[in-house]
């Protein structure tokens, strides 16, 4: 808790934190929040035991452990180095989790999952989250991944353990496999595991 206390203090004794805090009238920080702000202060180590882990939100986050891998590997070739892909990447990560419309039919041996958006943007990501998946995924948990574009998005059909492919869901068979975290670093690599 004094580490929580101090950090308070910290930020209210800031003064670009004190002239922002209330710029919209509900307590919001506003976007000049972090011009000039005093860093410096900031950089207090974390204490044993604070438990924090996260850098803030999920994509930042996930863009930051990598930045920060690439920062202490002395080997990186910054030349190659393209952390916008990666961004965009989670992009596609984001509109296919949040803003797909996914329609489920149960298959002998299976399930096909037709994934669509009216949102051009959003209907570009599913193809690419899709056709990548089956192609990384066909074979493993012993299922067959087959992906094919439609209209609006892609249909993924998924057999194998019908039961367990059934109770994942789209959603939750593209999360299946540890190959995300590789698949990150290559992108901000520079590599082109896959492509629109």
């Amino acid at each position: 808790m004094k580490f929580f206390a101090l950090f308070t203090a910290a930020l209210v004794l800031t003064p670009a934190f004190a002239t922002a805090q209330s710029s919209d009238g509900h307590g919001q920080m506003s976007d000049n929040m972090h011009v000039g702000m005093d860093y410096e202060a900031m950089k207090m180590p974390l204490p044993a035991g604070s438990g924090l882990t996260e850098g803030g939100q999920s994509a930042f986050a996930a863009i930051q452990e990598v930045v920060s891998a690439l920062l202490t590997e002395p080997a990186t070739d910054w030349t190659n180095v393209n952390i916008e892909a990666l961004r965009q990447h989670l992009i596609d990560m984001d509109n296919v989790t949040l803003h797909a419309k996914v329609v489920t039919e149960e298959i002998d041996g299976g399930a096909q999952f037709v994934v669509t958006s009216d949102n051009p943007a959003v209907e570009a990501s599913i193809r690419t989250m899709t056709r990548a998946h089956a192609a990384t995924m066909d074979g493993v948990e012993g299922w067959r991944l087959d992906a094919l574009e439609i209209p609006d998005g892609a249909e993924l059909i998924a057999t194998g353990d019908a039961a367990k492919i059934r109770a994942l869901g789209f959603i939750g068979l593209m999360t299946v496999g540890a190959h995300h975290q590789a698949h990150h670093m290559a992108l901000a690599l520079g590599q082109t595991p896959h492509s629109r």
